[in-house]
Parts: C-alpha cells; sequence; structure tokens
C-alpha cells in the first residue's frame, strides 16, 4: 500500500477495501494465536489451503488467520463468516468434511460445535456460546476478526481512524483531556488515572520526552497482553502513537518478553507497515509530528514489570526498582518525562477516540470504568481470556462464563491479581471487579489473573506456591523484600511439611505486614497478600495444619495418607485400575485396600472414585480408620 497523507485519503482507501469484500462470500477465520498454534492450527490452515485448492473455491471462498479468539480450552477454533458457525477443537482430519459439507453444503457438523455444559445442548454461532455471550469486547474488537499483520484488514475495522482524529482535529492538551474525562485507569495493576499521568508528563519543562508500552507480561497463567500484541498489532501502535502525540514524546518503545515470539513478529511486521503507509516517521501527514517505535525484549524478570525497573532494562542496566518520587512522567527514560502504559490501556485510547470519552465512562462503575481483560484459569470448565465491563461479579465470570466448577466439585476461592494477589473465598463471590472492591476483599485487580481453585487445593500450600515464586523474583535491592519474603517462606513451608510451631501463624502474619509497609516497589509491597488474605480467610487450614500435623485436602505430603472407607467401599475396581503404582488391591465387590508402603499419595484414586470412599487421613489415624 502506498502512503497515506491525509484524513479524507485514509477514508477513501477504507471505502475502497470495504468495496472489494464481498460480504456474502464465506469467510474462514481460524485462529493463529500461540495457544491454538500449539494444539496444531498451523496443520488445520494448510490443510483449509490445499481443500480449498482442491475444490477450486479460490475466489468463492476467504481463508484468514487471526488473532487469538479467547476460548483456548477449546482450540483450535474456526469461526465461518458471514453466518458465525463456530467449530472447536478442529483437527486435519476435519477439514475436508467442513469444506464438503458446511461450505458447499451449507450443512452443520455437529460434532464440532461446542456443548452447553448446563443445557447439553450443541450451539453453533459463536456469540451464542455461554464463553462469548456475557462478555464485552472493547479491547479485544479485533482478536478473531482481523489479519494481524494485514495493515488494509486493520483499515478495514476502522483502523488508524483515532489516529487520523487526533492529528487533524485534536490539540495534545485536547487528547489529554478527552482521556481525563473518559475515566480510563491503567491497566497494568496500580489502576493509577491515565490521562493525570499524561498530564503530569506534558507540563514538564524537558522538551525531550518518551512514552512506553509496557508488555512485560510476567504473572504465571497470565496471556491477555500476548494475545493482544500477536493478534492486533496496529492497535499497540495506534494507541502507543496517540499517547506520544498528547505527552509530546517523538520515541516510543514497546517492552515485551523474548518469550513471546509471536508478539514480536507481529509487532515488527507491522510497525514496518506502518512506517510504509505515513503511519509513523518524520512529520507524520505534515503536522510536524514526529514519531518512531522500537522494540525491547526483556530477557523474562518478573520484577521488569515494575516501571522503574522497566526503564532501566531499556537503558541496558540490570532491571531494577528505583525509590519514588521522583516519578516517571517526571523523572524517567534516562531522566527525561516518561509516560509507561500497558498493553491493554493503549488498546482502549482509539476506542475512547472514536466513540467519545462519555460512551467509555458509560461502561462500568463510578471509579472502574471501561472493561477488563481476564485469563481464567485453573479448576474451572471454560478457560481462556474473558473481557468484561467493570463492575462484573467474581460469581458471573466464574459461573457464567467459566461454566463453573469441573467434576462436581466444590468451589473454594479464587486467586486474583497474579502470584501478589490474593485469593478470595465463596463468601466474596458477589464481589464486583473493580479495583476499590478488590482491595477492600484483600485482592488486587493486577494485570488480570484470575486461578479458580475447588475443595481439592490446600490454601496453605497455594500461598507457598506464590510466595515461592515471588521470593525468587525478588530483585533483592531492598532488604525487606530480599529477606523478608525468604523468612515468609521458611515459615509457610513448616506448616507444609508437619513443623510448624506454636505463635507461627501470628509471626507470619506480623512479618507480612512488615514486608508489604516497607518494600521499596510493588513486587515487595504485594508479596505478602497470598500469605495475608489466605490467613484471613482460611486460617482453619492453617490451625489444622499446625495442631493436627494434617492437609485435609490431601495435597502437603508426609501429613496425611489415603485410606478406603470399608463401608463405603463396593469393590467397583475403578480405583485398583487407575492406581500408577499398584498400590491398591481387593477382590470384586468386596471393599479394597492400599498399600501405604507402595502409595505415593497421587490422589488419582480418590478423584476416580464414584462413592466417596476414599479420603485423606492424618497418618495418625490411619490404623483406625482401616
Amino acid at each position: 500500500m502506498r502512503p497515506i497523507t491525509s484524513k479524507e485519503e485514509l477514508a477513501k482507501i477504507r471505502e475502497s477495501i470495504i468495496k472489494r469484500i464481498d460480504p456474502t462470500m464465506p469467510t474462514i477465520t481460524l485462529c493463529a494465536g500461540t495457544g491454538c498454534v500449539a494444539l496444531g492450527s498451523q496443520k488445520v490452515y494448510e490443510a483449509l489451503e490445499s481443500e480449498i485448492k482442491r475444490h477450486k473455491l479460490q475466489g468463492k471462498v476467504s481463508l484468514k488467520r487471526t488473532g487469538c479468539h479467547g476460548f483456548c480450552e477449546r482450540g483450535p477454533l474456526l469461526v465461518i463468516l458471514p453466518d458465525e458457525i463456530f467449530y472447536q477443537r478442529v483437527t486435519p482430519e476435519d477439514v475436508p468434511v467442513i469444506i464438503e459439507k458446511t461450505i458447499l453444503k451449507k450443512e452443520i457438523i455437529t460434532k464440532l460445535l461446542y456443548v452447553d455444559l448446563k443445557t447439553k445442548k450443541r450451539i453453533e454461532k459463536e456469540p451464542e456460546v455461554p464463553f462469548y455471550k456475557h462478555q464485552m469486547r472493547v479491547v479485544f474488537r479485533h482478536n478473531g476478526k482481523i489479519d494481524p499483520i494485514d495493515i488494509e484488514d486493520y483499515i478495514r475495522y476502522d483502523g488508524f481512524q483515532a489516529l487520523s482524529t487526533v492529528l487533524c482535529e485534536m490539540s495534545p492538551e485536547k487528547v489529554v483531556a478527552e482521556i481525563k474525562k473518559s475515566g480510563l485507569r491503567g491497566r497494568g495493576g496500580a489502576g493509577f488515572p491515565t490521562g493525570l499521568k499524561w498530564e503530569f508528563a506534558r507540563q514538564s519543562r524537558e522538551k525531550e520526552r518518551y512514552v512506553i508500552c509496557n508488555g512485560d507480561e510476567g504473572d504465571p497463567g497470565a496471556f491477555m497482553d500476548r494475545s493482544v500484541m500477536e493478534g492486533d498489532p496496529y492497535a499497540v501502535i495506534e494507541g502507543l502513537t496517540i499517547a506520544g502525540y498528547a505527552v509530546g514524546a517523538k520515541k516510543g518503545y514497546i517492552y515485551v518478553r523474548a518469550e513471546y515470539p509471536l508478539a514480536v513478529n507481529n509487532l515488527t511486521v507491522a510497525i514496518e507497515k506502518a512506517k510504509q503507509t505515513g503511519f509513523l516517521g518524520k512529520n507524520i501527514w505534515g503536522k510536524g509530528f514526529d514519531f518512531e517505535i522500537i522494540i525491547k525484549e526483556g530477557a523474562g524478570a518478573f520484577v521488569c514489570g515494575e516501571e522503574t525497573a522497566l526503564m532501566a532494562s531499556i537503558e541496558g542496566k540490570r532491571g531494577m526498582p528505583k525509590p519514588r518520587p521522583p516519578f516517571p512522567a517526571e523523572t524517567g527514560l534516562w531522566g527525561k518525562p516518561t509516560v509507561i502504559n500497558n498493553v491493554e490501556t493503549l488498546v482502549n485510547l482509539p476506542y475512547i477516540i472514536l466513540k467519545g470519552a462519555d460512551n467509555y465512562a458509560g461502561i462500568g462503575t463510578e471509579t472502574s470504568k471501561g472493561t477488563k481483560i481476564f485469563a481464567l484459569a485453573g479448576k474451572i470448565n471454560n478457560t481462556g481470556l474473558v473481557e468484561v465491563p467493570m463492575g462484573t461479579t467474581l460469581r458471573q465470570i466464574i459461573e457464567e462464563i467459566g461454566a463453573g466448577i469441573p467434576n462436581k466439585k466444590e468451589f473454594k476461592a479464587v486467586q486474583m491479581g497474579g502470584p501478589s494477589g490474593g485469593c478470595l473465598p465463596a463468601s466474596c463471590l458477589d464481589t464486583p471487579v473493580d479495583y476499590e472492591s478488590l482491595k477492600s476483599a484483600g485482592a488486587i485487580m493486577g494485570s488480570g489473573g484470575m486461578i479458580v481453585m475447588d475443595e481439592r487445593n490446600c490454601m496453605v500450600d497455594i500461598a507457598r506456591y506464590f510466595l515461592d515464586f515471588i521470593q525468587k523474583e525478588s530483585c533483592g535491592k531492598c532488604v525487606p523484600c530480599r529477606l523478608g519474603t525468604k523468612r515468609m517462606l521458611e515459615i509457610v513451608t513448616r506448616f507444609t511439611t508437619g513443623e510448624a510451631r506454636q505463635g507461627d501463624i501470628e509471626k507470619l502474619n506480623d512479618l507480612a505486614v512488615s514486608v508489604r509497609d516497607t518494600s521499596l516497589c510493588g513486587l515487595g509491597q504485594t508479596a505478602p497478600n497470598p500469605v495475608l488474605s489466605t490467613i484471613q480467610y482460611f486460617r482453619k487450614e492453617y490451625e489444622e495444619h499446625l495442631n493436627d500435623k494434617f492437609c485435609s485436602s490431601g495435597v502437603c505430603p508426609g501429613m496425611f495418607q489415603y485410606v478406603i472407607d470399608q463401608k463405603k467401599c463396593t469393590g467397583c475396581t475403578i480405583c485398583a485400575r487407575n492406581c500408577p503404582v499398584n498400590a491398591i488391591s481387593g477382590e470384586k465387590k468386596k471393599a479394597h485396600k492400599i498399600d501405604q508402603d507402595k502409595c505415593e499419595l497421587c490422589g488419582i484414586c480418590a478423584e476416580k472414585c464414584r462413592f466417596a470412599a476414599i479420603h485423606p487421613k492424618p497418618k495418625t489415624l490411619v490404623g483406625s480408620a482401616k
């Protein structure tokens, strides 16, 4: 595509792109995000190409790779437009049937449809699938629709319209005012008002300024930013360019993990095409605005998600946080005013400019505007990326979008906000998802991790797991985080090994509060959250580990043994057939027994038992339980 030089020219090009497309032509969109690629979508794509060629359907059927559709549990995902037919778990072997039946004969292949877990009905159309039905897609508005690296496809869906409006109709001050009016808050975790941050940087006397897109996503199980960078890289570029214009920066950085090769590739291609078409470079559209974007690949340090550590990494230094103030908006990259926004924040910007601040402010709650993406994972039927309006309750997300807990197990807790988030129990399920409500409940919004746990999870072990991660990721600069998290981990570990001492709960709680209140950066300040929230809501489990030397969830080794209730066991042999070490013996239709010397405490027998006859018991009671 040749360079575009004006808003009018962009409008004409968009109109010509739309005219070239037959809206009635079948379009097969195949998810090519990292999750679906791992599940084999590339082979499905090759099979589709081959079948379209074999049936001589070139020009009659359109085939498009797209970004992540969000429903990663069901990949590879394939949607046929314009009818929005939704096929899941597609294999290369399914492709000939899809072409022959659905494309040529307009027949639905029922085995590829999603089955509603509540109604047991098969659902044909993507918007009617419960996982999507209850979402509101603002940040994810293009994912699943566009080819991530096709700039014409992006322009077709209003791409760069917001940037053209900003360049041609708005002063930088007006852009800042519009973002302030929208109520947009940073989606990286802290929730600081975006427009206010921009205003601080813009008021600086320094003429050299920078903007940074924080794509360093280190939370275990979180991949929201990765999916947006992979699936909608032009929106990231457009948002960062708008931020640069508003702040008065000529250079922007996208800091992305090197472990995200597809995101890096798509961003690199998109930046080059944006340059070629006139959306980046010198004197853009003759408006006196210069802007370039540089990709900086991070080495995967969790602490580099913290903005001052991230800037140190860009400067070629070790990623370690600095005391604040001064804040980056005053003194940031190379000592110059710097605005750092995360991926999700930036992708909201084109939407706000196009739809208006009032429209955006009408989504969400009084203090938390817009939508939020969560990485829904753990013990839940539907896992993947979920975008909902702020104020949606945890119950709505877990029960309606996530379809509840599998295997008829009971919900126990949800861990919110990444490894340094808090664990909330069933009594908090009606908590609205917004910054203030989550903080009040003992959790944080964070970048959007949401891990669901059921009755089989030990909350003491969960606290140990996340604390172990955080302690290893501490940069070691400040004493409270470096040593405090280490001491906390030692105490929690004592609980999981049956070595806890009287007074350890109080000692652990006091130490956690001290680390929270005295650490240098956000990593240390939030590190105690898993401990503090589990003590607050699940203290009985700590007391059980301390006083009874027992883990009733059957997780902490050395504190229990599995036993078979002789009155409940029917001798169905399922447990024996599924035991990987042959530790279970007994005759058919007679009660079975477990050889404790062979048992490896994997818990498979308890999970497979249909009669709830197998349970963990304290070692001291095993003899009497037989």
